[in-house]
C-alpha cells in the first residue's frame, strides 16, 4: 500500500520559513516524480513544484521562484520542501504527490497523494 505522509506545516509570520517533508512508502521512491500542490477548500489543486526521478530537474511556479526549493534524498524515500520568505498568500494545505511520467505541473499525471499539511502564514 502506497503512502505518502506530508509533515512540517504550522503557523508562521511572514518573511519566516518553514520546512516541509513527504515520506514515501510502498512505492519505488526513485522511479517517481515527486511533486507539492496547494489546495484550499473549495479549489482546484494548484501546482508549485516539482522534481524528477532523479532531482536533476526541478519546475517551480512563477509564485515561489526564488523563494521555495524543492529536494529530495532518494536513500531515504522523503521529498523535501523549504520555504523562504513566506507570505500570508502562501497560506493553504500542501500536499505532496508521486507522479511515474509526464508533466509534473499537471495534476492529472499524479497517481497517489498524501493527505496535506496545514501552512498558515500571518502578517
Amino acid at each position: 500500500q502506497v503512502q505518502l505522509v506530508e509533515s512540517g506545516g504550522g503557523l508562521v509570520q511572514a518573511g519566516g520559513s518553514l520546512r516541509l517533508s513527504c515520506a514515501a512508502s510502498g512505492l519505488t521512491f526513485s522511479t517517481y516524480g515527486m511533486g507539492w500542490f496547494c489546495q484550499a477548500p473549495g479549489k482546484v489543486r494548484e501546482f508549485v513544484t516539482a522534481i524528477s526521478w532523479s532531482g536533476g530537474s526541478t519546475y517551480y511556479a512563477d509564485s515561489v521562484k526564488g523563494r521555495f526549493t524543492i529536494s529530495r534524498e532518494n536513500a531515504k524515500n522523503t521529498v523535501y520542501l523549504q520555504m523562504n520568505s513566506l507570505e500570508p498568500e502562501d497560506t493553504d494545505v500542501y500536499s505532496c504527490g508521486a507522479a511515474p511520467y509526464g508533466k509534473f505541473e499537471v495534476p492529472e499525471y499524479y497517481d497517489y497523494w498524501g493527505q496535506g499539511t496545514q501552512v498558515t502564514v500571518s502578517s
